[in-house]
């Protein structure tokens, strides 16, 4: 029997709001439970959760109410040092936008994660120049993100997410701005972090890569499933 890995029960999310229409909530009792190798998409309209759901699964946000457990660990009890340790060991997020330190090439974007956690800057960026060559990227290496396309950016980003091996995946819209060969080889890379035991949470609205991998879907409407 397959380990679970997420878990969430009873998650509730309120955005307090001073305008007239008041306070707005996001999510409303949502019961999830994501088993080792798993990948989920998780679909739905403009507001109806997603990016909230996805922010306090990965322990960016704490949840109004109910709990998170990632890895046996309940990260809604966790201190703010103790949710950045976790996070930094089993989650890795792809946003749309890319989210690149804009001082920093290519290649350091990639290694900085694994320098976080304390692997010498010699190995990271050695295992960042084998990352970025298998999404087709290592010609850029040095390339600053000013200096790179979206779709580049993107890539450096992924990469950059994938190179730690996270038990937890987090991706908004990641084939956003890619083509179609960098598309597959996005979808290769992600396969294989299911394939080690590990789990993806993905937003998309590519009807092709829902079908082509995942394991089922969460459709979301007004904070809650259907």
């Amino acid at each position: 029997m397959k380990e679970s890995i997420l878990r969430s029960d009873g998650l509730y999310h309120v955005y307090e709001s001073k305008a007239e229409d008041g306070n707005v909530v996001a999510l409303r009792g949502l019961h999830i439970d994501m088993k080792e190798g798993e990948a989920i998409a998780v679909v739905g309209p403009s507001g109806s959760g997603k990016s909230t759901l996805m922010k306090c699964l990965g322990g960016l946000m704490k949840a109004s109410a109910g709990s998170v457990s990632l890895a046996g660990n309940n990260m809604t009890r966790l201190t703010g040092q103790e949710l950045v340790e976790l996070r930094q060991k089993t989650v890795s997020f792809i946003f749309q936008e890319g989210n690149l330190l804009p001082q920093m090439n290519a290649r350091d974007n990639v290694a900085q994660p694994l320098r976080h956690q304390g692997v010498s800057s010699r190995k990271a960026l050695k295992l960042a120049d084998a990352m970025l060559d298998r999404l087709g990227m290592v010609h850029r290496a040095h390339a600053l993100p000013m200096m790179l396309s979206g779709g580049e950016q993107q890539r450096v980003a992924i990469a950059r997410a994938l190179l730690n091996e996270p038990e937890l995946l987090l991706l908004d819209e990641p084939d956003s701005g890619l083509e179609q060969a960098s598309r597959s080889k996005v979808t290769d890379l992600i396969k294989e972090v299911c394939d080690n035991g590990g789990i993806v949470l993905l937003v998309t609205h590519d009807q092709q890569l829902q079908d082509s991998y995942l394991t089922k879907k969460i459709e979301l409407s007004n904070g809650q499933t259907l």
